[in-house]
């Protein structure tokens, strides 16, 4: 059966505020909450990007239950990623073992800012893969000396070590990224409904791993209101990954956003009150073998209303698909 999850957005809400949804989503019944690792927020209008990890440090404490997970991290410019196999250590035990490591090779918008550059995607995908690997020997608790192409370690060793070792999912896009981190990754993270990527990756690796996907909705008690809200907001969405992950600011997303249209939006994202067209919204993920879906609920200003009023019910409604 599928599992259903909860996008703490951070590019949208403040610290405070999404600790307060990750309550009340573990208490409406989500499967488990992702959290977006961002510096910076897509768009202007969107207005937030706290610090994930503290978030999720608070989050573990704040829930009993519910699964937790980066959607996703990237541990090659921002952080080293010695840091990350730390980070992630750290928060598999506040959380009792709940916490799966999303990684991904990012994008410039969150990356960028530590001065080093944005290298070409062939790159980024070879320092993520060289990442892995150093996080892995790490979470042995062992002591590890690594010298790679792109990272060294030196004489490193995580002291505290969970007892649940640390699951990792790998964001992939194709035939290419399969081949490279199938291996070395737990579970599948992907933000399309592709059944060919599902296919390729349960070739390349396990047919029992999991395969996680993400998808926005705008619920409002008020149609115009929800795709007024998802245009603001969530206009930047439509430009697809590649262009995603090279763009360095808001101000370039609101550039590259700036002729898409409302309606353009609502032919994407499900818009309204309709529960029945929302859970629709979400069926070609199942369709395609995704194990896990997350809702994103597309603004702040909702987030309490949503929680409390609609998403029991969509819950239901998704479950019966």
């Amino acid at each position: 059966m599928t599992r259903f999850g909860y996008t703490l957005m951070s590019e949208q809400s403040g610290p405070r505020e999404l600790v307060r949804y990750a309550q009340a989503a573990e208490d409406v019944g989500f499967d488990f909450e992702v959290q977006s690792d961002h510096y910076s927020p897509w768009l202007v209008d969107q207005g937030h990007s706290p610090y994930a990890w503290t978030v999720l440090g608070a989050v573990a404490q704040a829930t009993s239950s519910v699964e937790l997970m980066t959607y996703v991290t990237c541990p090659t410019m921002r952080y080293h990623p010695a840091v990350v196999a730390q980070k992630a250590a750290t928060l598999q035990i506040l959380s009792e073992g709940r916490f799966l490591l999303g990684l991904g090779s990012g994008e410039s918008l969150n990356e960028h800012v530590v001065g080093r550059g944005w290298p070409h995607v062939t790159t980024r995908q070879e320092m993520l893969a060289e990442a892995i690997d150093i996080i892995r020997d790490l979470h042995t608790g062992e002591l590890v000396t690594f010298k790679g192409q792109h990272f060294h370690v030196d004489s490193a060793r995580i002291w505290d070590t969970p007892d649940t070792p640390v699951e990792i999912g790998v964001a992939v896009s194709g035939e290419e990224s399969i081949a490279m981190f199938a291996p070395l990754g737990d579970h599948l993270i992907a933000v399309q409904p592709d059944a060919e990527l599902v296919q390729q990756w349960d070739s390349a690796h396990d047919a029992g791993s999991r395969k996680i996907g993400q998808i926005p909705i705008s619920w409002d008690p008020d149609k115009d209101a929800a795709i007024e809200r998802a245009h603001e907001q969530f206009r930047w969405f439509g430009g697809g990954w590649a262009v995603n992950a090279d763009l360095p600011t808001p101000a370039g997303f609101e550039a590259a956003s700036q002729f898409v249209r409302p309606e353009d939006v609502a032919q994407s994202i499900a818009c309204g009150p309709d529960l029945d067209e929302i859970a629709e919204s979400v069926r070609p993920y199942i369709e395609a073998g995704f194990t896990d879906v997350a809702i994103v609920q597309v603004g702040d200003e909702l987030q309490d209303r949503f929680l409390a009023e609609a998403a029991g019910p969509l819950l239901e409604k998704l479950r019966k698909l």
